[in-house]
Protein backbone atom coordinates (compact mmCIF):
# COMPACT_ATOMS: atom_id res chain seq x y z
CA UNK A 1 0.00 0.00 0.00
CA UNK A 2 1.12 3.58 -1.00
CA UNK A 3 2.39 5.96 1.66
CA UNK A 4 -0.06 8.83 2.78
CA UNK A 5 1.09 12.23 1.20
CA UNK A 6 1.15 15.19 3.62
CA UNK A 7 1.66 18.42 1.84
CA UNK A 8 3.07 21.82 4.50
CA UNK A 9 5.12 24.97 3.35
CA UNK A 10 6.52 28.29 5.02
CA UNK A 11 6.89 31.59 3.79
CA UNK A 12 10.09 32.47 3.19
CA UNK A 13 9.27 36.39 4.38
CA UNK A 14 12.40 36.25 6.55
CA UNK A 15 15.31 34.21 8.84
CA UNK A 16 13.55 30.73 10.22
CA UNK A 17 13.83 31.21 14.18
CA UNK A 18 12.74 28.17 16.65
CA UNK A 19 9.55 28.69 16.69
CA UNK A 20 9.64 27.56 12.72
CA UNK A 21 11.13 24.94 13.94
CA UNK A 22 9.57 23.66 16.73
CA UNK A 23 6.20 24.39 15.20
CA UNK A 24 6.68 22.73 11.60
CA UNK A 25 9.98 21.87 10.23
CA UNK A 26 11.24 19.34 13.46
CA UNK A 27 7.57 17.41 12.97
CA UNK A 28 8.29 17.30 8.94
CA UNK A 29 11.06 14.97 9.74
CA UNK A 30 9.23 12.67 12.18
CA UNK A 31 6.39 12.94 9.66
CA UNK A 32 8.32 11.84 6.91
CA UNK A 33 9.17 8.31 8.45
CA UNK A 34 5.97 7.21 7.80
CA UNK A 35 4.93 9.81 5.09
CA UNK A 36 5.66 11.28 1.78
CA UNK A 37 6.23 14.75 2.44
CA UNK A 38 5.80 17.33 0.05
CA UNK A 39 7.47 20.92 1.65
CA UNK A 40 7.10 24.01 -0.30
CA UNK A 41 8.69 27.46 0.07
CA UNK A 42 5.72 29.98 -0.25
CA UNK A 43 7.21 32.34 -1.93
CA UNK A 44 3.74 32.85 -4.19
CA UNK A 45 1.60 33.55 -0.51
CA UNK A 46 4.76 35.67 0.61
CA UNK A 47 4.24 38.01 -2.18
CA UNK A 48 0.55 39.38 -1.27
CA UNK A 49 2.18 41.69 1.26
CA UNK A 50 4.99 44.72 0.69
CA UNK A 51 8.42 42.63 0.23
CA UNK A 52 11.73 43.15 -1.22
CA UNK A 53 12.03 40.31 -4.04
CA UNK A 54 16.06 40.47 -3.66
CA UNK A 55 15.36 39.27 0.47
CA UNK A 56 12.54 36.74 -0.68
CA UNK A 57 14.87 35.39 -3.01
CA UNK A 58 17.92 34.87 -0.45
CA UNK A 59 14.99 33.79 2.12
CA UNK A 60 14.09 31.13 -0.71
CA UNK A 61 17.66 29.57 -0.41
CA UNK A 62 17.54 30.05 3.03
CA UNK A 63 14.52 27.98 3.82
CA UNK A 64 15.28 25.13 1.25
CA UNK A 65 19.32 25.07 3.04
CA UNK A 66 17.02 24.58 6.68
CA UNK A 67 14.59 22.15 5.56
CA UNK A 68 17.70 19.98 4.77
CA UNK A 69 20.11 20.78 7.44
CA UNK A 70 17.35 20.27 9.68
CA UNK A 71 16.35 16.16 8.16
CA UNK A 72 14.25 16.50 5.39
CA UNK A 73 15.42 13.27 3.51
CA UNK A 74 14.73 14.36 -0.50
CA UNK A 75 16.84 11.20 -1.41
CA UNK A 76 13.88 8.44 0.04
CA UNK A 77 10.68 10.22 2.01
CA UNK A 78 10.43 14.19 0.82
CA UNK A 79 9.86 16.25 -1.76
CA UNK A 80 11.13 20.35 -1.47
CA UNK A 81 10.10 22.63 -3.89
CA UNK A 82 10.01 26.60 -4.49
CA UNK A 83 5.94 27.34 -4.89
CA UNK A 84 6.64 29.70 -7.85
CA UNK A 85 9.26 27.23 -9.69
CA UNK A 86 5.67 25.23 -10.70
CA UNK A 87 3.71 27.04 -12.81
CA UNK A 88 0.48 25.16 -12.21
CA UNK A 89 0.35 27.09 -8.94
CA UNK A 90 -0.27 30.25 -10.54
CA UNK A 91 -2.17 28.45 -13.39
CA UNK A 92 -4.92 26.64 -10.94
CA UNK A 93 -5.06 29.38 -8.55
CA UNK A 94 -5.87 32.38 -11.37
CA UNK A 95 -8.81 29.55 -12.37
CA UNK A 96 -9.87 29.00 -8.86
CA UNK A 97 -9.86 32.52 -8.53
CA UNK A 98 -12.24 33.09 -11.49
CA UNK A 99 -14.76 30.77 -10.38
CA UNK A 100 -14.89 31.82 -6.83
CA UNK A 101 -17.23 34.46 -5.38
CA UNK A 102 -16.21 37.80 -4.49
CA UNK A 103 -18.05 38.05 -1.03
CA UNK A 104 -16.10 34.73 -0.02
CA UNK A 105 -13.00 35.98 -0.61
CA UNK A 106 -14.12 39.18 1.22
CA UNK A 107 -15.36 37.21 4.09
CA UNK A 108 -11.86 35.75 4.78
CA UNK A 109 -10.78 36.74 8.23
CA UNK A 110 -7.26 36.47 7.43
CA UNK A 111 -7.96 39.21 4.46
CA UNK A 112 -10.08 41.35 6.77
CA UNK A 113 -7.32 41.57 9.41
CA UNK A 114 -4.15 41.58 6.85
CA UNK A 115 -6.58 44.45 4.89
CA UNK A 116 -7.16 46.55 8.55
CA UNK A 117 -3.10 46.49 8.90
CA UNK A 118 -2.43 47.40 5.11
CA UNK A 119 -4.52 50.22 5.27
CA UNK A 120 -5.52 51.65 1.63
CA UNK A 121 -2.45 49.53 0.08
CA UNK A 122 -4.25 46.76 0.08
CA UNK A 123 -3.74 44.07 -2.89
CA UNK A 124 -6.24 41.61 -4.85
CA UNK A 125 -2.92 38.73 -3.86
CA UNK A 126 -4.50 39.25 -0.86
CA UNK A 127 -8.01 38.62 -1.63
CA UNK A 128 -7.54 35.88 -3.72
CA UNK A 129 -5.08 33.98 -1.27
CA UNK A 130 -7.61 31.35 -0.36
CA UNK A 131 -7.66 30.22 -3.68
CA UNK A 132 -4.27 30.27 -4.00
CA UNK A 133 -4.15 28.29 -1.28
CA UNK A 134 -6.53 25.60 -2.86
CA UNK A 135 -4.69 25.00 -5.56
CA UNK A 136 -1.87 24.29 -3.80
CA UNK A 137 -3.69 21.77 -1.86
CA UNK A 138 -5.55 20.03 -5.59
CA UNK A 139 -2.59 20.08 -6.93
CA UNK A 140 -0.76 17.95 -4.71
CA UNK A 141 -4.08 15.18 -3.52
CA UNK A 142 -2.24 15.47 -0.19
CA UNK A 143 -4.11 13.19 2.42
CA UNK A 144 -3.43 15.72 4.91
CA UNK A 145 -2.18 19.54 4.91
CA UNK A 146 0.11 19.94 7.76
CA UNK A 147 -0.74 23.98 9.10
CA UNK A 148 1.81 25.98 9.79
Amino acid sequence: MARQRILSGIQPTGDLHLGNYLGAIRNWVDLQKDYDCFLFMADLHAITVTHDPKVLAENTYKTAAIYLAAGIDVETASTIFVQSHIAAHSELGWLLTCITPLNWLQDMVQFKEKAIRQGENVGAGLLCYPALQAADILLYEPDKVHRV
